[in-house]
């Protein structure tokens, strides 16, 4: 009997041993529906195979996401991947001590990665100027205007034809607001985008050195007439409430949702819970532009985050993420996450997928971002913004624009103030990672 409980016992740990998982875990600040979505993705892979089990963990905010990542890596408690905002790559790309990067991740477990697979302006904002991907795109987006088409009826304007220039777009608000709405617009991302969207889309510099991808000696510019012009307008529009500020980051959304206003600028990846909250029918349409400035519209810019990897895991954590990665970069799974969230697919492959499965016939939003993003080759002004401690700059411009809503600054005065703080912020980041 002895000899029978001891090869039991060995029987027993050698199954233990073959069947045991490997298990990841994957922050994240994906909320609502989005957070749902992750979940299910993460299931889908774990019914996949049986060698690895990844779990999300919602970690609250971008900001709060990241800034947990940061404290859980001085304490030896990282988590093997982290969803960091693309205002905070970076800051990720000097922490090299901290990150491993994908395409080296990718190569050590031999996994197929090529990078020209992913659509180029969404792959090139986290790759080095040699193309070498340091994180995986994941949650890409765009600045785009939804509108009511309920809220356009009712003020006599064609819900099927959203206004192209911000002159148009200013009457239609009037007109929304006068037929009986709390006021006709609002903004999710003050900074994102109607600072950096708006100088991209108008081909305008937010900053020097090719808007930071060319070194850390930069300097932010976007204090032009231009901006100035436009934040003026949107603040004139805020005294009889024809604008009206939601918050920070996503928390204008509400406003729109609930039918309070009109129109809303706001993430493409806000769709899926757009789609979910709105009990109205709604349009997508690309950002408006003023029409004397020369050759705009140009292209919008990303926005949204990727996957990044903590260094200091062992080679079966590290595996498990590689697989992790391919099985998110396939069509089916790509086109899984973007229907459902309106998140832009980061493949090429992805989006003639999403096409020929006849998506956007029915769903032309998502496809309305893509488009405007692919508008036209992008430029220096145009491919995107990457400086450090930029998170810190974003909060600095949305509390500078909070003041020049409570009346404290003009808003010229503000836009400077912008520039000038956001300046001393980048040197502070060039002096630390020289």
């Amino acid at each position: 009997m002895k000899k029978f409980a001891i090869l039991a016992l060995a029987l027993a740990l050698i199954a233990s041993s073959a069947f045991a998982q490997t298990t990841i875990e994957f922050w994240h600040a994906m909320a609502g529906k989005n957070d749902e979505m992750v979940r299910s993705i993460a299931d889908k892979f774990n019914a996949s195979q049986k060698d690895y089990k990844v779990v999300p963990v919602f970690k609250g905010s971008y900001s709060e996401c990241m800034n947990a990542g940061i404290a859980a890596f001085r304490a030896n408690a990282a988590p093997a991947i982290i969803q960091v905002y693309e205002v905070g790559t970076a800051t990720m790309m000097a922490a090299k001590g901290a990150v491993k990067p994908v395409y080296q991740l990718m190569a050590e477990n031999s996994e197929k990665f090529d990078p020209k697979a992913y659509i180029p302006t969404i792959t090139g904002y986290y790759s080095t100027s040699k193309g070498e991907m340091l994180s995986m795109p994941f949650n890409s987006s765009t600045a785009v205007m939804y509108y009511s088409k309920e809220a356009f009826k009712k003020a006599g304007l064609d819900p099927e034809k959203a206004p192209a220039t911000w002159p148009e777009f200013f009457e239609a608000a009037k007109k929304i607001k006068a037929a009986g709405y709390e006021g006709g617009f609002t903004t999710d991302w003050i900074s994102w985008i109607q600072l950096e969207n708006f100088s991209a889309w108008h081909n305008v510099p937010f900053g020097t050195r090719n808007n930071g991808f060319d070194g850390l000696d930069t300097q932010l510019v976007f204090n032009s007439p231009l901006v100035i012009r436009h934040l003026q307008n949107i603040y004139d529009q805020s005294k009889n409430k024809v604008f009206i500020y939601g918050g920070r980051e996503g928390k204008a959304q509400p406003l729109f949702q609930t039918g309070q206003v009109g129109m809303c600028f706001a993430s493409i990846g806000s769709y899926g819970n757009m789609k979910a909250t709105c009990k109205f029918d709604f349009g997508v349409a690309m950002l408006p532009y003023y029409p004397d400035v020369p050759n705009a519209p140009q292209n919008s810019i990303i926005g949204g985050a990727s996957l990044w990897v903590f260094q200091g895991k062992s080679k079966a954590e590290y595996k498990a993420v590689a697989e992790f990665f391919s099985f998110l970069s396939t069509p089916e799974i790509q086109s899984y996450w973007h229907t459902n969230t309106g998140y832009l697919p980061i493949t090429t492959a992805a989006y003639e997928y999403t096409k020929a499965q006849g998506f956007y016939k029915t769903n032309p939003g998502p496809e309305v971002a893509i488009q405007q993003l692919l508008k036209k080759a992008p430029t220096g002004n145009s491919m995107g913004i990457r400086f450090g401690n930029f998170n810190i700059i974003r909060e600095i411009e949305d509390q500078v624009w909070e003041d020049i809503l409570a009346g404290k600054i003009s808003v010229k005065d503000g836009v400077n103030k912008m520039v000038q703080d956001g300046n001393k912020t980048l040197r502070d980041f060039e002096r630390l990672n020289k």
